[in-house]
């Protein structure tokens, strides 16, 4: 299955945001992608909490989800939207993903488990669990006959949701990111190249890049880690774009049948 990655500088605003995104995805579909991801917040980046509250808008009503479900359906192609940005049925916001299918319809959704809340050495802080409700489940889903594990940027520190998602049947772990410069070139490939490793899958990872209107700095790399570690694509930079890469479904069985991690894990007490 050939992918695409978009690597995005998201806007502060859902318009300015759909603009953006677009051609990427259609450069990507004209490329030959079948599955096209792009990062977190796809749909708007606004680190002011005040600002950001009355932009947010339910799934279904997010301009930019509408804008890439008829452009999924337009090109016949799988979108993830690596996350948009939106409310939950309660009035909470939410950091949601969204698989959508060639038809244009919401195939799965997953909503980030893990918070990002954090007092970082540069004087720069977070507290995504002060803005957005986590998510209670992990999710599997189908694209073609391929299974894909979901996830959203943070949930990278945390390997026993990869593991949950590979031994549900995952080939491909998704891993949409918006990460802080520090810790993006301290942290990101190694973590992506050890999920891989970990579960003998394949992992996408696309990325917001570079700074942003509100402020923020983000690491940029997008990154496809195949099932034995290796860097199968890559981005060097910051700059938004396109990476294109063929997934070989069958170099998962390989690596899973030599080191079979998965099966050979046992229960243990604790210390």
């Amino acid at each position: 299955m050939k992918i695409a990655l978009i690597q995005a500088r998201t806007p502060a605003t859902q318009d300015a945001a759909l603009a953006h995104v677009l051609p990427m995805v259609r450069e990507a579909a004209a490329g030959g992608a079948r599955l096209i991801a792009t990062p977190e917040g796809t749909n708007v980046l606004q680190k002011d909490k005040a600002r950001l509250l009355p932009l947010l808008r339910p799934l279904a009503e997010d301009p930019v989800v509408r804008g890439l479900q008829a452009a999924a359906r337009e090109l016949g192609v799988f979108v993830l939207l690596g996350s948009a940005l939106v409310l939950r049925e309660d009035g909470k916001a939410a950091n949601r993903q969204a698989l959508i299918a060639p038809d244009g319809s919401i195939a799965a959704t997953y909503d980030k488990l893990h918070m990002f809340d954090v007092d970082l050495p540069t004087g720069e802080t977070a507290r995504e669990s002060e803005t957005y409700e986590p998510g209670d489940r992990a999710v599997v889903s189908d694209v073609d006959d391929v299974k894909l594990g979901h996830s959203i940027c943070y949930d990278l520190r945390f390997p026993a949701l990869y593991r949950a998602l590979a031994l549900a049947g995952a080939e491909v772990l998704a891993i949409p990111a918006a990460f802080t410069r520090p810790t993006g070139e301290a942290h990101w490939e190694v973590l992506v190249r050890a999920r891989a490793i970990e579960t003998g899958s394949y992992v996408i990872a696309p990325a917001q890049g570079g700074f942003h209107e509100d402020g923020r700095g983000t690491w940029g790399r997008s990154i496809v880690v195949g099932p034995w570690g290796e860097v199968v694509g890559r981005l060097d930079h910051d700059e938004p774009g396109v990476l294109l890469a063929d997934l070989d479904r069958e170099a998962v069985a390989r690596a899973r049948a030599a080191i079979p991690a998965l099966a050979n894990a046992r229960a243990f007490t604790g210390p």
